[in-house]
């Protein structure tokens, strides 16, 4: 397999309309398909660098001064005109003035030397910096032994980022350095798209809150506590309303509210085929199911759709199908809404530490984990249970192992191997 197994053609599949009754659809064309139908938002907000991290930028932005400013030196040293160095022996110079960073310099008089430190203005007239360790200092003068050229340990006007260019694209997520890179020019405020306003809740009877004693048939409502944290990472506004039960009207009135409140829903549960599944066929009530079913585990039953106008996941509800099935399809869309140009995870190819011999009909992702050998090669071995139900297997793993339709993979093959670190940044 190569590394574009997880995502052979998302990005250019030209897939039809999705039927709902079709029984299974691709990972690539389902998501091939979802991104077609995510719209970005338009709203622009500014804010202070100091809140932006994490978010999306609006607009590119251009530098209107060089960085540096002007000419400086790169060390603690001397500064000096290497025309006044001797070729072939020691040469002794006058140091005519001191220059710490911050400072203006004046015209270095000719013969002389600078006393100069890191980031200091180079003066007029100098065109080299000797580092102080490889110079000796004798009373006021300075001897500096060859070879030394024009340039060496200068930082030329400029060198970093020159006035006009552009300095941070626009549809990127703002990361620390990207901040640091904007205020190096000055900007204080960035615009960045307003946060997309995301409708969460959770289906079954059997749910019951962390905070509350665990009756007979009940579960705790692991499902709302990843998809809420899943949507901080992205910095997504949430509008949480919480445990919906298993009937057909409080489906379709929470329904109805999320679309009018929000940008997007996403639900756990209530998309299979079970008798108390109500969320399909409310969907299909208000609005229309364009997709269901992924030739995908875990997370098969995958639904997408929109309620009214509201784009709508529904996701299933086992835990580690939830999780997954936000990272591959609800992840990406929620980032070309954001206004992100690159949506889609990077994988990598690492060494199988085990054996998958049974063929399947669905692409698969296995909870793995990553160690080094003591060859310094990267190998991956799998949780022991790959149920969808086995919310420890997240837990533990360091990313997701993607097995191809129809594929086995033998002990020492290369498989394709998508970071935590990529879905959750």
């Amino acid at each position: 397999m190569t590394k574009d197994t997880c995502y052979a053609n998302a990005q250019g599949s030209n897939a039809a309309q999705a039927n709902p009754a079709q029984k299974l659809m691709s990972v690539d064309d389902a998501l091939a398909f979802i991104l077609s139908k995510a719209a970005p938002l338009t709203d622009i907000e500014d804010l202070e660098i100091s809140r932006a991290l994490g978010r999306v930028l609006a607009r590119p932005q251009i530098s209107t001064l060089n960085v540096p400013p002007a000419d400086n030196s790169a060390m603690d040293g001397y500064a000096l005109a290497s025309d006044d160095l001797s070729a072939d022996s020691d040469t002794r110079l006058r140091i005519s003035q001191r220059i710490a960073a911050g400072q203006t310099s004046q015209a270095l008089t000719p013969g002389t030397a600078a006393r100069i430190f890191t980031g200091a203005p180079i003066p007029p007239g100098a065109d080299c910096v000797v580092m102080q360790e490889h110079c000796r200092v004798e009373g006021d003068a300075v001897i500096i032994s060859p070879p030394l050229h024009a340039g060496q340990n200068i930082r030329a006007r400029g060198e970093d980022i020159k006035s006009g260019v552009t300095i941070l694209d626009a549809g990127i997520k703002l990361r620390p350095q990207d901040l640091g890179l904007a205020a190096s020019i000055g900007v204080a405020q960035l615009p960045v798209y307003r946060p997309l306003r995301v409708a969460i809740f959770c289906t079954g009877d059997e749910l019951t809150e962390p905070n509350t004693p665990l009756a007979p048939g009940k579960i705790y409502n692991a499902n709302r506590y990843t998809l809420t944290s899943l949507l901080h990472t992205l910095h997504c506004e949430i509008i949480d309303f919480g445990i919906v039960p298993d009937n057909l009207a409080a489906t379709r009135t929470v329904l109805a509210a999320a679309a009018q409140q929000s940008d997007l829903i996403i639900t756990s549960g209530g998309v299979s085929v079970g008798d108390e599944d109500h969320v399909k066929a409310t969907v299909e009530a208000l609005g229309r199911l364009e997709m269901w079913r992924i030739a995908m585990k875990p997370g098969k039953p995958l639904a997408f759709g929109h309620v009214d106008k509201t784009p709508f996941f529904g996701l299933p509800g086992n835990p580690v199908s939830v999780f997954a099935t936000f990272c591959l399809f609800a992840r990406p869309f929620i980032l070309r809404c954001q206004g992100m140009v690159k949506t889609l995870p990077q994988s990598f190819l690492v060494r199988a530490d085990f054996d998958w011999l049974q063929k399947g009909n669905r692409r698969e992702y296995l909870r793995a984990r990553l160690y080094t050998d003591a060859a310094g090669i990267t190998g991956a071995v799998i949780y022991p249970n790959q149920g969808s139900a086995a919310l420890t297997s997240i837990s533990w793993a360091h990313g997701l192992v993607c097995i191809a339709e129809d594929a086995t993979v033998q002990r020492g093959q290369m498989v394709s191997f998508i970071p935590f670190n990529e879905l959750l940044a």
